[in-house]
């Protein structure tokens, strides 16, 4: 197959929002009625984009830049700051959408623009792009030296069935991922039934408190509970880890390492061997939910998995079960808002960013329990977890596979039939 060399701006046009048409929070808007997204790095997640948390800026600014509105098959690529380089494939436009000053935007390309795409996140235009990025401080790659990178195309159809293999692979990932924050939404969703509002089933199938359930007001929750319910603390559900192992002195195994980084990557772990992890680690099993005690805490919640050699770092507290049937209420628990303000006000430290909770502080958090009610809930979340671990696990093997292929199919090195 032949390798057409030339620069990334023979390829395409490349636009950022000009200096003196910035914005500042007066430009802002609290409502998309109000404006469009302007898109910041935190919007680029594992190479795609991610609109969950977004900010607006008036129609005004938005139409005083056509040049970078962004349209559907545009590439976007971080420009400037810690995440130089995070690049995004636009592969729909569901509200109006610009650029803030970090960005540039690839408009009006010559090749297939998810061929492109898999491009500008391969390795060596990602070497090429640090390579003449300059400031130590605050990181920066202008757009004249951005457009003289060198890359290599392939013939048009040749793109196009590399992006076809490629993508499959992505979207099986999404579809994953998106299975995931189904079944999420759902445990929360029970939980609030189940132990919000308690509207649990009753003996007869119905929901209790809707149905006249007799309840009753408890001075330390400060509010009423079903009749019959007792108050906890999770130290009577669960003890927390304290022993430790240190991985280097096992170099022939192969840890399943849950780390602080590795979780906020991909929601998950990353096998590491023993010989490359120097410090000492909490020993994980079955019967665990790891809890960070670092801010923020609780979006970093961990299923423990019936694997062995499963480690995590000291930064978690790692609640062991006294009873396995009770582990998805425990799941659910440690991700309640409630137990957020708790965690919030027991935390210290010099910033916000820092902040951490004591394990004995976290473990004394109360709560209302039925032995009953928690364990059958507990049954369909564990459900709902096993599904979510199979997911990740999957995602996993097909990151490594499509990073595996990536630079094969660039280089002409596989063909792709």
């Amino acid at each position: 197959m032949e390798l057409k060399k030339c620069k990334l701006g023979d390829v395409c046009d490349i636009f950022g929002r000009i200096g003196f048409r910035g914005y500042t929070v007066q430009d802002l808007v609290e409502s998309p009625k109000d404006g469009a997204i302007a898109l910041s790095p935190s919007n680029i997640v594992n190479g795609e984009i991610d609109l969950q948390k977004v900010t607006y800026i008036s129609w005004f600014k938005y139409e005083e830049s056509p040049e970078i509105k962004v349209n559907k098959d545009d590439i976007v690529l971080v420009k400037t700051g810690s995440s130089v380089g995070k690049t995004a494939l636009v592969r729909d436009v569901v509200h109006p959408i610009t650029l803030n000053p970090q960005f540039v935007v690839l408009k009006n390309l010559s090749v297939n623009p998810v061929y492109l795409s898999y491009i500008l996140k391969g390795k060596n235009f990602q070497d090429s792009l640090w390579a003449i990025t300059v400031g130590s401080t605050v990181p920066t790659l202008s757009q004249k030296n951005l457009a003289e990178i060198p890359i290599s195309i392939l013939p048009i159809e040749i793109q196009k069935k590399i992006a076809s293999v490629l993508s499959a692979l992505d979207d099986k990932i999404a579809l994953n991922k998106k299975m995931n924050q189904k079944l999420e939404a759902m445990a929360k969703r029970l939980y609030d039934y189940w132990f919000v509002q308690y509207d649990f089933p009753d003996k007869n199938g119905h929901p209790y408190k809707t149905t006249g359930g007799p309840m009753t007001y408890n001075p330390a929750l400060k509010r009423e509970i079903p009749v019959g319910w007792e108050v906890k603390q999770i130290c009577d559900i669960a003890s927390f880890e304290k022993e430790s192992v240190r991985p280097s002195d096992n170099p022939n195994i192969e840890y399943k390492h849950f780390s602080i980084p590795g979780y906020d990557e991909c929601g998950s772990y990353v096998l590491e061997t023993g010989e490359s992890i120097l410090s000492d680690k909490f020993k994980v099993s079955e019967i665990d939910i790891l809890v960070s005690k670092l801010n923020p805490w609780t979006s970093r919640v961990i299923w423990g998995e019936s694997q062995e050699h499963q480690i995590c770092s000291t930064e978690f507290v790692v609640m062991k079960l006294h009873e396995l049937k009770e582990k998805g209420f425990l799941y659910s628990l440690v991700k309640q808002p409630s137990f957020i303000d708790y965690c919030t006000r027991g935390s210290s430290g010099t910033s916000h960013s820092h902040r951490r909770v004591n394990p004995e502080y976290m473990m004394d958090y109360i709560f209302a329990y039925e032995k009953d009610a928690v364990q059958s809930f507990s049954a369909i979340v564990s459900r709902y977890a096993l599904m979510m671990m199979k997911n990740l696990r999957e995602n996993r093997r097909l990151t490594a596979l499509r990073d595996k292929l990536l630079p094969l199919l660039m280089n002409g090195q596989v063909v792709v039939g």
